[in-house]
């Protein structure tokens, strides 16, 4: 019963948050009351003798995970509000449309492995907005930009949440990803981006028009050292992450505040010599525009999951799963399709608790099920532009419809995902 129970107010609460803009509730606001009341029903049943010591037990490992994402949007934040982006619009010149999407998709792919997906889709269509002048086409230019955030963050343990899931549970370690997943990712990413940009001709253009008031901005108040010094330390800061863990075996979010802390520090003491400057760009300033909604949607997610797992549910759901697909691949590759319709973080949150890490064998760690799980459970998030936390932010910041996008974007994106599939499948036959 108790088993019955939770999977429904789970079931509920997926939908509610796949049908947020429908019904008008926020998302978050969906998954902390999923979360709530599924510990409320383990906590009265009876049926689990000791719940504290695992609610405390995936309360620590959930809140390591929050705390690196909280860290790292927060460090964009502060280096946006600088400018530390804004000088990359001044290096694009082309005004050919197919250059610029191969430009941008491939910045895109580079930053989602830097940063992480969101945060690199975020910028890219910030930087779009400023130099695509008309709407259809940037609509395009964003839904490229999905599924290239997507691909570039599969391959990177810090490019997206899921992926920073698995390399924090100890399912993956950062150099083997890396090394197995850098061409299924960057085909999943190109095969769509060939065919996209056939739909501009080689010799389409248009003006690239910069915001003065921008670029004004950005040069009188900050100037390009210090934003050049600023980017470059965020991102010095999130490639050192592995290099800190396996240096130290500290939590990976400790580097990324000590990388915040010392932007803190820097940004304070230039501050000081500019004070109009710091009323508008401090930490505080930073930390208020930080996603605070998107931290309580993963803690949501990621303790429902948890109280599904003390309940023993995921464990049943892996045991049905192997005896209908008997191969461990595929296993993962619906895992990834499933991640279009379900949140991807919730589908490999329950992954891990379905399939306990083994000393050796299918599950073990670095195995091809959780290397091929990584590739999945991200880029199968771009077959629907609500299947990633990346489609979901620029299909707010655009405005793009479901239909558009399944109407035109899905089938590209399934076939790179099943090409960047097939491509590892061969280095791993």
């Amino acid at each position: 019963m108790l088993a019955i129970s939770l999977l429904a107010i789970f079931s509920i609460g997926i939908t509610a948050i796949a049908l947020e803009d429908k019904i008008g509730i926020n998302k978050a606001a969906t998954a902390l009351l999923m979360s709530i009341i599924s510990w409320i029903l383990l906590s009265l049943s009876g049926d689990i003798q000791d719940f504290t010591t695992p609610f405390v037990e995936h309360l620590g490992e959930i809140t390591e995970t929050l705390f690196f994402v909280l860290g790292a949007l927060t460090m964009i934040e502060l280096v946006d509000n600088h400018g530390g982006f804004r000088f990359i619009i001044s290096i694009i010149k082309t005004s050919r449309k197919r250059k610029l999407l191969w430009i941008l998709s491939i910045m895109t792919f580079i930053l989602s492995a830097l940063l992480d997906n969101i945060a690199a889709g975020v910028i890219v269509v910030s930087i779009i907005r400023k130099i695509v002048p008309t709407q259809e086409d940037r609509l395009i230019f964003a839904c490229m930009t999905i599924i290239a955030a997507n691909a570039g963050g599969s391959f990177s343990p810090i490019g997206d949440v899921t992926t920073i899931l698995l390399w924090t549970g100890g399912n993956i370690t950062p150099l083997h990803q890396i090394s197995h997943l850098l061409l299924p990712a960057l085909t999943s990413m190109a095969v769509p981006l060939a065919l996209v940009s056939l739909r501009f001709g080689r010799h389409d253009k248009w003006v690239i028009v910069a915001d003065p008031a921008l670029s004004k901005k950005a040069t009188t108040e900050v100037s390009l050292k210090i934003r050049v010094t600023m980017i470059s330390w965020a991102i010095i800061t999130m490639i050192t992450v592995p290099v800190f863990q396996q240096w130290t075996s500290l939590p990976p979010f400790m580097h990324v505040f000590a990388g915040l802390a010392t932007l803190w520090i820097y940004t304070d003491i230039m501050h000081r010599q500019h004070p109009e400057i710091g009323k508008k760009m401090n930490m505080c300033d930073a930390l208020s525009r930080a996603d605070l909604g998107t931290i309580l949607f993963f803690f949501g997610i990621l303790m429902s999951v948890a109280a599904l797992n003390t309940a023993g549910v995921l464990g049943n759901i892996g045991t049905e799963l192997e005896s209908l697909i008997d191969n461990p691949l595929g296993i993962s590759f619906v895992i990834g399709a499933m991640s279009s319709l379900v949140d991807n973080i919730a589908l490999v949150a329950a992954t891990q608790g379905m399939y306990p890490i083994e000393a050796a064998g299918t599950y073990m760690v670095d195995s091809p099920f959780w290397t091929f799980l990584s590739y999945c459970a991200v880029t199968g998030g771009s077959l629907l532009i609500i299947g990633s936390a990346t489609g979901v932010t620029i299909m707010g910041m655009e405005k793009i419809k479901f239909g558009y996008y399944l109407k035109k974007f899905s089938l590209y994106a399934l076939l790179g995902y099943a090409a960047g599939a097939g491509v590892f499948l061969l280095l791993n036959s």
